[in-house]
């Protein structure tokens, strides 16, 4: 069986100075070989969940755990060799060319004296090349599109030879076309190359067309947990998204409709 990469086991979390939690015993895992989307409304939790996978933030009460070992254990160092991150925005801080940003994701496997080996650039050039933003190696990150800089992102993050990819809404403000790029990528990382992946997206409908199961959180607690097909009913989304919805099934993958107030009878 594929490796057991993050699981969470009745995770809660508070905000100090705070009456209430922003997670609440919450159960979670992410393998090898698998996709697993977050999603639901703005404030149930999805960042907050990601930070406390990755010990960024420390639960309250339950456990969080990375590869069996608690999360809070784990140096930054380590975890930037087992996980790359794309977070949700991101603007580069100084001049960058593609080659210059996808190099900085072999920082954590740097020796002392922080010189490039042969390993570190043939990682970089497989993460150019896995990410198809070769082309675009000698352009000044500045001038990408959106679509080409999460890819550039995405290669950045394969730069470090992770065994899991973690995705803070990876198509936010893409156009279709490139946000079917960059889940056709991750899908392709997660099945052909066995990473896994736990992806954040409000993009509720791609989620259901890539992920191999859908956790759907609200106000804090997992509302649902399963195969897109279990998981994403008209009774859940109507609940979970406090508005009325269709849902159909395209090729066997739901998919769901946003109706008008009109709409209902």
């Amino acid at each position: 069986m594929d490796q057991l990469i993050f699981a969470a086991e009745r995770a809660t979390y508070r905000f100090a100075g705070h009456d209430r939690d922003v997670l609440r015993a919450v159960d979670f895992t992410a393998r090898e070989s698998e996709l697993v989307a977050l999603v639901g409304p703005n404030g149930s939790g999805k960042t907050t969940l990601l930070r406390l996978l990755l010990g960024a933030l420390r639960p309250t009460a339950g456990s969080v755990r990375i590869l069996g070992r608690p999360a809070a254990e784990w140096n930054r160092r380590a975890l930037a060799r087992l996980a790359g991150v794309v977070v949700q925005r991101e603007e580069p801080a100084f001049p960058l060319s593609v080659h210059e940003a996808v190099r900085m994701g072999r920082y954590a496997h740097l020796g002392s004296l922080g010189a490039f080996r042969a390993a570190d650039h043939d990682a970089v050039r497989r993460a150019l090349a896995r990410c198809d933003v070769e082309p675009l190696a000698n352009r000044w990150v500045g001038t990408l599109s959106g679509g080409e800089w999460q890819r550039v992102r995405v290669a950045r993050a394969l730069a470090q030879e992770p065994r899991a990819l973690v995705l803070d809404e990876p198509t936010a403000n893409l156009d279709i076309r490139h946000e079917m790029e960059v889940f056709e990528l991750v899908a392709e990382l997660v099945h052909s190359d066995g990473l896994a992946a736990v992806v954040v997206s409000h993009h509720v409908n791609l989620a259901a067309r890539y992920a191999d199961r859908i956790v759907v959180l609200e106000a804090g607690e997992v509302r649902a947990a399963g195969r897109p097909v279990d998981v994403l009913t008209k009774d859940v989304l109507e609940q979970v998204f406090d508005w009325p919805v269709d849902v159909l099934a395209w090729r066997g993958v739901p998919q769901f409709i946003p109706l008008k107030r009109s709409d209902q009878p």
